[in-house]
C-alpha cells in the first residue's frame, strides 16, 4: 500500500482531510498519495509566516546560511533517491533528473553563500554638497514581507529551490506551492528544511489545488509573489494584484541561430547535436528549450540533414532507463496538444521531416521545415519535443527573425566572431544571449528571466533576493569624515 505524503505547515509535518494521487506519466502507476491542506491549515501557515516576518528578517546570517548548507549537503546524500522520485512523478529521464538534483544542490549552496554576504550595507558620504556636511548614508536591504512562491512541474525540485532558497537567504518567510502534478519533490525540500533550526513559520510547503490560489494571491499578508509557469496564468496573477511585487518567469520559444561563419563539418556536427539534445531534453518541456532553428543560407543545406539525423538518434522510452534521452510529456493531454499543433502546421504546408507521432503521453522528437508564420507552433511556446527550421540570408535577417516573437527569454548564437557576439547582445530582445551554444544554458547563479511576454523580474539566487527585498537608507548626522 502506498503511504500518504504529509505536507509541511509552519515547519512541521501535517495532514489534511483529503488526498490526491500522483501518477507516473510514463506508465500510469501510482507514485504517491499527497495530503491536501484544509482552508484552516492554509490560513494557519499564512498567519504564522506573517507573524514571524520581523523575527526572521533579524535572524543572524549564520543561522540562515547553516540551514541552506544543510539542505545542499542532504541533497547530495540523497541524490539517487530524489532523482528517481523526480523521474517517477515527472517522467523526466533519469540522466536529466540527476542533473536537476545537482543543480538544486548548487542553488542551496549559492544561497548559503549569499546569506553570508548579502545586505552588508553600503556607505555613501553626503558631504559632496554643503548641506550634507557631517552626514553619512548607510543603505541596507530588508525583506518586503512574506513570499508566495508558485512552482511549475517541469523542474519540480530545482524550481522549488529557486523560490525557497533565496527567500530564506534574504530572511523572507515563504509559502511554497509546488505544482499539483509533481508535488513530491517540493515536499522533499520541506523534509530537509525540517531538520534545521529555522524559526517556526518561516517556511511552509503546501500542495494546494490550483483553484485555491486566487485567495492566496489576493491575501495582503503575502506582498511578494514569485511565479514560474504559463504566460496566461502569470499575467492573470499580476493583473489581479497590481500593487504587489510580482516576479514572473513565463514562456519562451527559444531560437538557435547558426550563422555563416559556423561552417566547418565539426562546427555543424556540434550545432546539430546541441540543437537535437536541447530541443528534446525534459521532453521539450523547458522554457529555454530549442524551438526555432534559424540558419543562414550559407550553411542551411548542410545543417538540416545533420539536425534531422541527430534528432532521430535521440533515445526515447522508459525514463527510468539510464540510456533514455527523451521520456513522456507530463500528461497525455499535453501530448495531444502538441500533436494538434504539429498537425495544424503540416496541414498549412509545413514539411514534417521526422517524428510527428504520439503514443499516449509520449510524443516523438519532431522536426518541421517551411512552417507558415501564422500557425500556432510558430507563435506560441510548444513545450514539447518539436523544433522548426528556417533559412535566412545574413545576420540582420537572422536577428530580426529571433525578435519576431512575442517572447524574449533566451537565444543561442553559433558564431566564432567576437564582434558578431556583441552585436547579437545589443540587437536581440531577450533576457540572455548564449554565444557558441543553444539558448538552453542556464547557470543557477546568473540573472535569469525574459522581456516582452516572457515575464518580469529575474531569478538566479542573488537577483531573486534583490527582488524579495527593498533598500532602506539610514542617514547619520554629526559624522566627522
Amino acid at each position: 500500500m502506498t503511504s500518504t505524503h504529509a505536507f509541511w505547515l509552519a515547519g512541521r509535518q501535517a495532514t489534511g482531510e483529503d488526498t490526491f494521487d500522483v501518477s507516473s506519466p510514463w506508465d500510469g502507476r501510482l507514485v504517491g498519495k499527497v495530503s491536501v491542506p484544509t482552508d484552516a491549515q492554509v490560513e494557519e501557515a499564512v498567519a504564522a509566516a506573517y507573524a514571524v516576518r520581523e523575527e526572521f528578517a533579524a535572524t543572524p546570517a549564520h543561522v540562515r546560511a547553516a540551514a541552506l548548507d544543510h539542505v545542499s549537503k542532504r541533497l547530495v546524500e540523497r541524490t539517487e533517491e530524489i532523482a528517481r522520485l523526480i523521474s517517477a512523478e515527472n517522467g523526466k529521464p533519469l540522466k536529466w533528473a540527476r542533473g536537476e538534483v545537482g543543480r538544486a544542490v548548487s542553488v542551496f549552496r549559492f544561497a548559503a553563500e549569499e546569506a553570508r554576504r548579502f545586505n552588508g550595507g553600503e556607505a555613501q558620504r553626503l558631504d559632496t554638497d554643503l548641506g550634507g556636511q557631517g552626514r553619512l548614508a548607510l543603505t541596507r536591504r530588508f525583506p518586503k514581507g512574506v513570499v508566495l512562491g508558485i512552482a511549475p512541474f517541469n523542474f519540480p525540485l530545482n524550481l522549488c529551490a529557486h523560490k525557497i532558497a533565496p527567500a530564506i537567504a534574504a530572511g523572507a518567510p515563504i509559502i511554497l506551492k509546488p505544482a499539483p502534478a509533481t508535488p513530491l519533490s517540493g515536499l522533499i525540500i520541506g523534509e530537509l528544511l525540517a531538520e534545521t533550526e529555522l524559526p517556526a513559520g518561516s517556511w511552509s510547503v503546501l500542495p494546494v489545488a490550483n483553484d485555491k490560489m486566487p485567495a492566496l494571491v489576493q491575501d495582503e499578508r503575502l506582498p511578494v509573489i514569485s511565479f514560474t509557469g504559463s504566460e496566461k496564468v502569470g499575467y492573470a496573477i499580476m493583473d489581479s494584484v497590481p500593487r504587489k511585487h510580482c516576479t514572473l518567469e513565463l514562456g519562451g520559444n527559444g531560437a538557435a541561430v547558426v550563422l555563416a561563419d559556423w561552417a566547418s563539418d565539426e562546427d555543424l556536427d556540434r550545432a546539430a547535436q546541441r540543437i537535437a539534445t536541447f530541443s528534446n531534453y525534459q521532453g521539450g518541456q523547458s522554457c529555454i528549450s530549442v524551438q526555432r532553428v534559424i540558419a543562414d543560407a550559407a550553411v542551411y543545406d548542410r545543417l538540416l540533414p545533420r539536425v534531422v539525423a541527430a534528432v532521430e538518434a535521440q533515445v526515447t522510452g522508459d525514463p527510468g532507463d539510464d540510456a533514455t534521452d527523451v521520456g513522456p510529456l507530463v500528461s497525455e493531454d499535453a501530448a495531444r496538444r502538441v500533436e494538434t499543433w504539429v498537425q495544424e502546421a503540416v496541414d498549412a504546408g509545413a514539411a514534417l521531416l521526422t517524428g510527428g507521432k504520439r503514443d499516449g503521453a509520449s510524443y516523438a522528437p519532431t522536426v518541421l521545415a517551411d512552417v507558415p508564420a501564422d500557425v500556432t507552433i510558430s507563435c506560441e511556446e510548444v513545450f514539447g519535443p518539436v523544433l522548426t527550421v528556417r533559412k535566412v540570408n545574413g545576420e540582420a535577417e537572422a536577428f530580426a527573425a529571433v525578435n519576431d516573437s512575442k517572447y524574449g527569454l533566451q537565444a543561442g548564437v553559433f558564431t566564432h566572431d567576437l564582434q558578431t557576439a556583441f552585436r547579437a547582445h545589443r540587437a536581440l530582445e531577450v533576457g540572455g544571449v548564449v554565444v557558441g551554444d543553444v539558448p538552453s544554458y542556464r547557470a543557477d547563479q546568473m540573472p535569469y528571466g525574459g522581456v516582452k511576454q516572457s515575464g518580469v523580474g529575474r531569478e538566479g539566487v542573488r537577483f531573486a533576493m534583490e527582488d524579495y527585498t527593498y533598500e532602506r537608507v539610514l542617514v547619520l548626522t554629526g559624522i566627522d569624515l
